[in-house]
């Protein structure tokens, strides 16, 4: 996986050192492909620690599981974050134009539009902590998916992280004590 992502990440970096306005569509799906390879790694991650644990659960050790399962469950907010943040109106680079599409997720601020700035619209950290309470809730908290893509994704969050918190770190917990 690791080369996989390279592979997209070294032409990617060359190419387009930072997002910009107007990127063309190759490079946004060059982006987007490297956030699924990192998701597919970080799920295979989770699939072979629950596998270890139920053939060879004896021989591993509890804090071994413990790193395990919480550097899972870090990679799961940062991907999910990633994705919220890429799928959202079209994108980064969509969401800087007047006329991009209808929002995926509804936040707090898009009701109650007296609570901040004129012209508010959310940035990569609001997307970062939807992604951080929805693995931490299960279920999203105070943004709320819209779209069936939103709708999937934080689905998928969810279920990676109560595996990874119910399954791999409460016998984590278990081995310690």
């Amino acid at each position: 996986m690791p080369l996989l992502e390279l592979i997209i990440l070294i032409p990617l970096t060359v190419v387009a050192p930072r997002r910009l306005p107007n990127e063309n569509r190759l490079k946004q799906g060059m982006a987007i492909a490297s956030i699924a390879i990192v998701n597919v790694a970080n799920f295979a991650s989770l699939y072979l620690l629950i596998r270890t644990l139920l053939y060879n659960g004896k021989s591993v050790e509890g804090t071994q599981l413990l790193y395990s399962s919480l550097a899972i469950w870090a990679t799961n907010i940062i991907v999910f974050g990633l994705w919220y943040w890429e799928i959202d109106r079209g994108g980064p680079d969509d969401r800087l134009e007047a006329d991009h599409g209808p929002p995926d997720f509804l936040y707090p601020q898009m009701t109650a539009p007296g609570c901040t700035y004129e012209g508010w619209s959310p940035r990569f950290l609001d997307y970062l902590y939807v992604a951080f309470t929805n693995a931490t809730a299960f279920s999203p908290t105070d943004t709320m998916p819209l779209t069936p893509m939103a709708k999937v994704l934080m689905m998928l969050q969810s279920s990676c992280s109560l595996a990874t918190i119910a399954i791999v770190a409460s016998r984590a917990v278990n081995i310690l004590s």
